[in-house]
């Protein structure tokens, strides 16, 4: 029922100035209605668009491909306002940094937990991971034994392979930790990539290793190739969430999950900067 059939309605008696009066108020607040809803609800939605889109945004941690440097539930900084002034050729992200990112399209198809669906399965899409930056285009990478050699240096990764060979589980054994791209990882036959010993990373894409070394404790580029330019959304630049973080985190290299964090509870805002191991790679290219 219409304002003006409930107003008529009402008074009777009254059609002529009910309906003067109708006329009033529609034409005084029929533009205030709209700015009400602008201003309570459209404004904070595209306000909050284009600051998540372009300026800065929270991304949350799933799962432990980044232990022990990044755990499950922890949230990070990232600037986009860097990956628009990167699309716009000005700057370039490097090599050691935390990138968000979406898996290549074919080696989603091909492994289930890289293709999720929406509510009531109306479609899927490609979650967001998050990993390290090993190389550039045009960088040659081999990895032997656990070890990643970049265009003929090897990369000491000391801020992550001595947090696993104390917790005894350092992959050096598997298909991953001995090919630059793998078809297969623990057993699994995935057939996104070659086996290749030494891998050269094309142009308009990047090379990307989780920062878990045990066995099959990350599906980066190893198992699904380089990752396009274009599918990155970001840099992690800062850890923001939990603000208290306690200090000790083990893993339990056979059930393969992270136990209970222990020790005592320090600040956790820091800045996610990248290892000076990456230093010696200044400068290298494998062109």
């Amino acid at each position: 029922m219409s304002f003006k059939q409930l107003s008529q309605q009402s008074h009777p008696r009254a059609d002529s100035a009910v309906s003067s009066s109708h006329t009033d108020v529609k034409s005084t607040t029929g533009p205030g209605r709209w700015q009400k809803v602008w201003k309570e609800f459209l404004e904070p939605v595209v306000f909050a668009v284009v600051i998540t889109q372009f300026l800065a945004t929270l991304v949350g941690v799933d799962g432990v491909s980044m232990m022990p440097n990044l755990r499950n539930g922890e949230r990070v900084f990232v600037p986009k306002y860097e990956t628009w002034l990167h699309k716009a050729g000005v700057g370039d992200f490097k090599r050691g940094d935390i990138l968000i990112f979406k898996p290549p399209r074919e080696a989603a198809s091909k492994l289930p937990e890289l293709m999720k669906s929406a509510p009531m399965n109306l479609w899927t899409y490609r979650p967001f991971l998050i990993k390290r930056l090993i190389a550039l285009p045009g960088d040659h990478v081999s990895v032997q034994g656990g070890e990643v050699t970049v265009n003929g240096v090897k990369l000491d990764a000391a801020w992550t392979t001595d947090y696993w060979r104390e917790q005894g589980c350092w992959d050096q054994q598997s298909e991953v930790a001995n090919n630059a791209t793998s078809t297969s990882i623990e057993g699994q036959r995935v057939n996104a990539v070659p086996d290749r010993k030494e891998f050269v990373v094309p142009n308009n894409t990047y090379y990307v290793m989780g920062d878990n070394r045990s066995p099959g404790g990350s599906e980066d580029s190893r198992i699904v190739g380089p990752i396009l330019k274009r599918d990155v959304a970001g840099r992690a630049a800062a850890v923001i969430w939990p603000i208290m973080r306690k200090t000790t985190m083990t893993y339990d290299c056979v059930n393969r999950q992270a136990n209970a964090p222990a020790g005592t509870p320090l600040l956790n805002w820091r800045l996610l900067t990248r290892p000076t191991a990456f230093d010696a790679l200044l400068g290298t290219s494998g062109k």
